[in-house]
């Protein structure tokens, strides 16, 4: 007996073990991965500029002495204000000359469009991605100049500059404030974000209250047969549905016969929608066959009716499950790409949307877009991305959470 009593202690002992050894298995690798992304993501949240004295000269724009009211104002938008950036960085490197070594030193900022004259005004402006990555330390300079995007002229024109107080770092509001761009330096995540959000504002406005309904017909409702029995059948094998499939009926039905718009919101919405209602209608099933009988007897025994006992007594003790499938259902939702590239949500939007119908894009469509692009700058964008996903699932999760936590009831 002592030695079989040594034998089931050893086992539950090693089966502890086990069970430690799969957690810090799982936790190491989750810590690698957040690591890695974030690693190579926080310094897309910063952004180099460099200081110029630009003079906007109103007679070097040209056009402005006989123009007065809206014709002026038109006259400055139209304006070739790069002209004067680059006359600026020519007074900075007056020894500068040739064709290509002229392009090469117009190539270290991205000219935005300012809207002063005849001041001569020191401005910050955004750095090529090439210097961004140069000052952050992911362009290596003791490499051979053919293996590097920026040549040995223009890494003297940064360090002269850099020397002069010109170069600096600073929070990148571009990136949390600007919609997709070709270049690096001005693309931004707020136009996916916005996207997004209307994306599953979509879903879960369609998906919880057809989900929820059925859960309870056909629980407290539906008589148990063989149409039933089908359809509890379907809704299990629609949960392991791959995701482009849900793609091509988004695609049929939604754009090629109801004829809404392309790259929508509202079509990407309604496509993520059909793919989370078995997720949400079997966890909701599930939350309200877990509420007690005796609540449901103890309520028909006051006379409350089959739709009160459902509506006032199963639904609200349920509510906690149900938003838990709710929860599991939209994080889905938001890591999906391959039903919204199915209808048209790859598209490279630039503005960010203002309604339900506006093209748009959303943040794991944006993330599989700049991984595919060449430009070094986009490596960044990509993990500061990542980064941003996690924090929104994140705040979506711990709202849902606390909604669960209020509406809990414990018996």
């Amino acid at each position: 007996m002592q030695a079989r009593i040594a034998g089931r202690n050893a086992a539950e002992l090693r089966f502890r073990l086990y069970g430690l050894f799969a957690i810090g298995a799982a936790i190491a690798t989750l810590g690698v991965l957040l690591f890695s992304i974030v690693g190579k993501g926080y310094t897309a949240f910063v952004q180099t500029e460099i200081l110029l004295d630009v003079r906007f000269d109103a007679a070097a724009i040209g056009g402005l002495e006989d123009l007065e009211g809206e014709g002026r104002r038109a006259a400055l938008r139209r304006a070739d204000y790069g002209a004067l950036l680059r006359e600026s960085l020519r007074e900075q490197f007056p020894d500068v000359e040739g064709r290509t070594a002229i392009r090469s030193l117009m190539a270290l900022v991205i000219a935005d469009d300012p809207a002063l004259l005849d001041r001569s005004v020191p401005l910050w402006l955004t750095a090529d991605d090439e210097v961004d990555m140069l000052m952050k330390g992911q362009i290596a300079r003791d490499v051979p100049e053919s293996e590097r995007r920026l040549s040995d002229v223009q890494l003297a024109w940064v360090d002269a500059l850099e020397a002069e107080g010109r170069i600096r770092t600073v929070f990148n509001r571009t990136f949390l404030t600007a919609g997709d761009s070709r270049e690096p330096e001005l693309a931004g995540v707020w136009g996916a974000l916005v996207g997004s959000f209307l994306t599953l504002a979509v879903a879960l406005g369609v998906s919880f209250p057809i989900g929820v309904l059925t859960a309870v017909y056909l629980e407290e409702f539906a008589p148990k047969n063989r149409w039933t029995d089908l359809v509890e059948v379907n809704i299990n094998n629609l949960a392991a549905v791959p995701s482009i499939v849900y793609g091509l009926l988004g695609l049929a039905v939604f754009l090629n016969i109801l004829q809404l718009p392309r790259s929508a919101p509202l079509v990407g919405g309604l496509t993520l929608a059909l793919m989370t209602l078995p997720t949400i209608i079997i966890a909701a099933r599930s939350a309200i066959l877990g509420v007690p009988p005796s609540i449901r007897e103890a309520a028909r025994g006051v006379g409350a009716s089959p739709l009160q006992v459902v509506a006032h007594h199963v639904l609200p003790l349920a509510l906690p499950g149900i938003l838990t499938g709710t929860i599991i259902g939209m994080a889905r939702a938001l890591g999906e790409t391959a039903p919204l590239l199915m209808v048209g949500m790859v598209a490279f939007i630039v503005d960010v949307p203002g309604s339900l119908t506006d093209a748009a894009t959303v943040l794991p469509v944006q993330i599989f877009l700049w991984a595919d692009s060449p430009e070094r700058g986009f490596v960044e964008k990509v993990s500061g991305a990542i980064l941003v996903l996690m924090t929104f699932l994140l705040l979506m999760n711990a709202g849902a959470i606390v909604m669960r936590q209020k509406f809990e009831k414990r018996w």
